[in-house]
């Protein structure tokens, strides 16, 4: 359902020179002279009314056409203007739940292969851990995406506080998590891998299951821990609004104090500056690297393989048919990784420095980039 501009309208931004005496007045008698919303003296008391002399920045750089600008989506949380509405209906709507079901689907297949007991090896341990994590980076933010997208109501206000927090909490920061926890563990599959095919004596101290469940649950406590600060970055304070002639309680966003007792420039540069360096640049450059690496090292056993053939050694050359074929699965898995995990990590480097040194990029394009 299309957004009318005229849908929202900040009550308190059409009379701007208003003191809060006479915006009191008006919330009580209402717009038309009827009082749409009950003990609106009560609730003035309660709820935080935005005006120009709270003094919020407009962030225009963050909005995705001249409506959500004009409105003051920056204020209160308003999921239309949060990605360009064209783009992300048909994708989150109707696209996303059928990859939902495809990979919830294929991901609870290779969980229940992979935890019978005959089938519990370093290798598929890691490789069910990142099953799980890509199940549920789709999984969290399901529920919301439907009633959003699918079902149209992201035009609709969203209140009260606490479906603002488990909005910005599912769809955005579990997800983030489960999403960082995935990239490690490609990463750890890939060196895993790697010492497997071309160091296979020191496999036996470095690849054993004790060492290697260690590993995965130091990275889903890293990812945590990466992810901490955003689930405490942020408040949802209720805020007055007016939508479609009658008043509305909505969420308006807000930075927590100790982000701006660190100041919100530190806060955000650390965050994205590790995000950046320890979730894209340097796993996406290992894994390239790994990639050529064990794509050689595949090369070579091929030839091997083929002396082995021509002695007539067929177990022995059995063993490697299947060792190529892991590592040539896990090349395809990497090489579909990079493709996908390379353009996000250029759109978030783009993001730190336009926004620290020279404002060029366009959100609106860099929005689209992340949905596709």
């Amino acid at each position: 359902m299309a957004v009318q501009d005229n849908d929202w309208v900040d009550y308190l931004s059409v009379q701007q020179n208003s003191t809060k005496a006479h915006v009191k007045t008006e919330l009580e008698n209402g717009i038309d002279g009827s009082n749409d919303i009950t003990n609106l003296a009560t609730l003035h008391l309660n709820y935080s009314l935005y005006d120009n002399e709270t003094g919020y920045p407009a962030y225009s750089n963050f909005t995705t056409d001249d409506y959500c600008s004009s409105n003051h989506s920056h204020v209160y949380l308003n999921v239309t203007c949060e990605f360009p509405i064209n783009y992300a209906e048909p994708m989150y709507g109707y696209i996303a739940p059928f990859l939902l079901a495809t990979t919830t689907v294929a991901n609870t297949l290779i969980v229940v292969v992979l935890s019978r007991r005959h089938m519990r090896t370093p290798t598929n341990v890691v490789l069910m851990a990142m099953a799980l994590c890509d199940m549920f980076t789709m999984l969290v933010p399901a529920p919301w995406l439907f009633y959003m997208y699918t079902f149209g109501n992201h035009y609709k206000p969203l209140s009260p506080v606490r479906a603002c927090q488990a909005w910005n909490y599912m769809n955005e920061v579990i997800p983030a998590m489960f999403h960082t926890a995935s990239i490690w563990l490609t990463l750890a599959l890939a060196v895993q891998r790697y010492i497997y095919v071309c160091h296979a004596p020191v496999a036996r101290t470095w690849c054993t299951m004790p060492r290697v469940m260690k590993c995965l649950i130091y990275i889903g406590i890293a990812a945590f821990l990466h992810q901490l600060p955003r689930f405490l970055d942020r408040q949802y304070v209720p805020h007055i609004t007016v939508w479609r002639g009658h008043f509305e309680a909505v969420c308006r966003i807000e930075m927590a104090p100790w982000v701006h007792t660190l100041s919100m420039d530190a806060y955000f540069i650390t965050y994205f500056g590790f995000r950046v360096l320890f979730v894209h640049l340097i796993p996406c450059t290992s894994l390239v690297v790994l990639n050529v690496l064990l794509f050689r090292a595949m090369r070579a056993a091929q030839i091997n393989r083929q002396k082995l053939f021509k002695e007539n050694r067929k177990s022995e050359c059995k063993r490697l048919r299947d060792s190529n074929c892991t590592t040539l699965m896990l090349i395809v898995v990497v090489t579909v990784f990079l493709l996908v995990e390379i353009p996000v990590a250029v759109v978030t480097i783009l993001h730190i420095i336009s926004s620290t040194i020279v404002d060029f990029l366009d959100y609106h394009i860099a929005n689209i980039l992340i949905l596709d």
